[in-house]
């Protein structure tokens, strides 16, 4: 069967659910007396592999990194004002999980905005702390990766951002 993507082995993709990872072969395996091709993409951070039908990343919203475009346009959104719904907060956080959970690397960037507190202002619930993490965490993983720094230098680069909006 042909492949429909151009991922190969040594990629460093994103996986919407789980983030950044890097393609570490492609096997082939008999699922239901087909043989399917599959990619292996292994989560550093979780220590856990991921197994996707080659035929099917596309579809489940596997990707290359984001481009240098797309991560300017990240600090942008981070240096903006932040946009709090009315809505309720079980509704606001499933809205925040789905963005997260998009893998579109804006959507994270407005969900770490949205939910980023200054220090002047109140503290943070349990659950919106826990959705903040998760958001910047994928974030921060990815802008590292882009600019191949380390983790922590992607985290001061976003931390920078965020702070240019109370100035």
């Amino acid at each position: 069967m042909d492949r429909e993507t151009s991922f190969h082995v040594g990629d460093t993709v994103v996986y919407p659910a789980h983030g950044v990872g890097k393609i570490a072969s492609i096997e082939k395996q008999e699922v239901g007396g087909s043989e399917l091709e599959l990619f292996v993409i292994e989560f550093e951070k979780d220590k856990m592999a991921l197994r996707v039908p080659t035929n099917r990343a596309l579809e489940v919203g596997m990707r290359a990194l984001a481009t240098p475009d797309i991560v300017s346009r990240v600090m942008k959104t981070l240096r903006g004002k932040a946009r709090i719904k009315k809505a309720m907060w079980s509704r606001r956080a499933q809205e925040f999980e789905q963005k997260i959970n998009s893998g579109d690397l804006i959507a994270i960037a407005e969900v770490v905005r949205d939910l980023h507190r200054q220090d002047d202002q109140r503290e943070q619930s349990y659950s919106e702390r826990q959705l903040y993490e998760a958001a910047l965490e994928r974030l921060t993983r990815e802008i590292a990766a882009v600019e191949r720094v380390e983790v922590n230098k992607a985290s001061e680069t976003l931390y920078a951002a965020l702070k240019s909006d109370a100035a």
